[in-house]
């Protein structure tokens, strides 16, 4: 079902090649246009916020490993403090 799905939509951007171009804002518009300059300030408004979305979640995560890490480093001392204790060493 889904290839042949596939095979139809094939089929019919190639029967209607018009219908798949871009709009005549993208497509031929001239470079110094403002809606161009608009679009581009658009586009880099979205990669910022992709980015520092992506930023945010990359800071959490190294905070939870930094956080893990501290949490394991006390838990080992506290384990070989007690191994001290055992051994008689104070």
């Amino acid at each position: 079902m889904r290839r042949l799905t596939a095979a139809l939509f094939a089929l019919a951007l190639a029967l209607l090649p018009q219908a798949a171009q871009a709009c005549e804002s993208c497509y031929g518009a001239k470079t110094e246009s403002p809606l161009i300059d608009a679009a581009r300030v658009g586009m880099f408004l979205l990669l910022g916020v992709t980015l520092s979305v992506q930023g945010g979640f990359l800071a959490f995560f190294l905070h939870l490993r930094r956080r893990a890490r501290r949490f394991h480093e006390a838990e080992i001392a506290v384990e070989w403090d007690e191994l001290q204790r055992r051994n008689g060493k104070p």
